[in-house]
């Protein structure tokens, strides 16, 4: 998945309501917004059109007003050269904000630190204790992890076995959970992580909350990786990534 696009409507868009609020749209741009589309901003556009950066049904949708203001245009701007005019404003006005909104949602999560903390890259992932991708890239980290450059931070869940709620737990409310989950999945199948019978209060809300970010993202298996890029984008891998993606989520050896 190159960008994070589909996530447009599952996460409050704050800057789409300020900037709404802030505007007096002009009469065609008004009649799309009542046709259910949330307008986050204007930019310039050519030939005489004002461009509109929208956000309808998971997707971010450019918009031009005609020179005399009286209809409107829905869809992507090409020049002769057939470079695409409306990626660069809805990259700035739409995507940017959103990837921004859902990483820091994911930092106020409840993860397991996995790695230096002031390692100069930072992983997300959603992981459940059951789950042998999870630990497939777990060991597919640690190069880059030991070497003090990638912290992984595991946004625990339960969603693969019976039991997952519960070993996830056990991980949260342990002593040290960063040591709980390197033995954990350092020993692989072999591993003697028992799962909580009775799981505290606290602990429960800590999962549902997880869980409940996990389900706003339409994220539906793990591991789910997310990740910034060298442009500082943010991407996302769905699965064990492949040899030749690893560098591109962990970045070199």
């Amino acid at each position: 998945m190159p960008r994070l696009r589909h996530l447009l409507t599952l996460l409050p868009l704050t800057l789409a309501a300020t900037l709404a609020q802030a505007e007096d749209w002009p009469a065609p741009i008004k009649q799309i917004e009542a046709k259910g589309a949330k307008i986050i901003g204007s930019f310039d556009a050519p030939s005489g059109l004002k461009g509109y950066a929208a956000q309808y049904q998971n997707r971010g949708m450019a918009l031009y007003l005609t020179a005399d203001g009286k209809s409107v245009i829905a869809g992507n701007l090409y020049d002769a050269q057939g470079n695409d005019l409306s990626a660069a404003p809805l990259d700035k006005l739409v995507y940017a904000p959103m990837a921004k909104e859902v990483w820091a949602k994911m930092e106020q999560s409840n993860w397991i630190q996995d790695g230096n903390k002031d390692a100069p890259r930072t992983v997300y992932l959603f992981s459940d204790p059951n789950c042998p991708y999870c630990n497939m890239f777990w060991e597919q980290a640690r190069p880059w992890v030991k070497a003090g450059k990638v912290q992984l931070r595991h946004i625990m869940v339960g969603i693969i076995r019976e039991d997952s709620p519960g070993k996830s737990a056990a991980l949260l409310a342990s002593k040290d959970p960063q040591k709980a989950l390197e033995a954990h999945e350092g020993a692989g199948k072999a591993s003697k992580l028992q799962p909580l019978e009775k799981i505290p209060a606290d602990i429960q809300a800590k999962l549902d909350a997880n869980m409940k970010l996990m389900e706003e993202l339409e994220l539906s298996a793990t591991p789910a990786i997310f990740y910034m890029d060298d442009k500082g984008q943010l991407q996302q891998q769905q699965g064990a990534p492949s040899p030749d993606k690893l560098a591109k989520i962990l970045g070199p050896k």
